[in-house]
């Protein structure tokens, strides 16, 4: 499902992470290590965000030569997300919608589950840190990925988010998304096993 051949990312001259060969069937994984291992290069390596040495695959699907079919089944969600503040949480959500083909239905039924609706439509720039992470979160769920990548997605949200977003990860992974996850906190996946990826000396460990 997620082929890793000779990946490598340096910054400088210095390797920062490097996974010869690893494949990755459908599941849920959570992504682990101390700080500065490489999780979040790791994460944005598979997203197409930062560039590397090697290949990269999911669906058999590759950035590289076939960026617009990668995107479509890739998201991503990052730890502390950053919008124009000027913008509205509607115009950063129709931004992902028109990129990803998704319907109106999707988007307000995330947008329902997640508690979003009472202020999307104001500016970014009133958005509190938590308010802003579950506008990232509708934005990792839209359209029909194969792959949703979720760097601390519980961090800022309360229990009651937590709950929710732990429910939409388990009934997507049920219909076919597999999900990279990093957290410093406990992941509860109701009904569905975790596989633990490790990050160290540089390299995925599968426990």
């Amino acid at each position: 499902m997620i082929h890793f051949q000779n990946y490598k990312k340096l910054y400088g001259k210095t390797e920062v992470i490097g996974i010869t060969d690893c494949l990755l069937p459908h599941g849920i994984y959570w992504l682990k290590g101390a700080n500065g291992t490489g999780k979040t290069t790791l994460m944005k390596s598979i997203a197409g965000l930062i560039p590397y040495s090697g290949t990269i695959t999911v669906h058999n699907k590759d950035i590289r030569n076939q960026r617009t079919e990668y995107t479509t089944i890739v998201n991503y969600a990052e730890a502390e997300p950053l919008y124009p503040g000027f913008l509205t949480g509607n115009d950063i959500i129709n931004f992902y919608a028109q990129t990803k083909k998704v319907s109106s239905q999707q988007i307000d039924t995330l947008s329902d589950t997640l508690g979003i609706n009472t202020y999307k439509t104001n500016k970014v720039a009133t958005y509190s840190s938590g308010m802003t992470k579950k506008l990232s979160l509708v934005t990792a769920f839209v359209g029909a990925p194969k792959l949703i990548l979720l760097d601390e997605p519980l961090i800022t949200l309360d229990i009651n988010a937590v709950a929710t977003l732990q429910q939409l990860i388990a009934t997507y992974h049920n219909a076919g998304v597999t999900f990279i996850i990093t957290s410093h906190q406990q992941l509860h996946i109701t009904g569905c096993s975790v596989q633990e990826l490790i990050i160290d000396n540089k390299t995925i460990v599968l426990p």
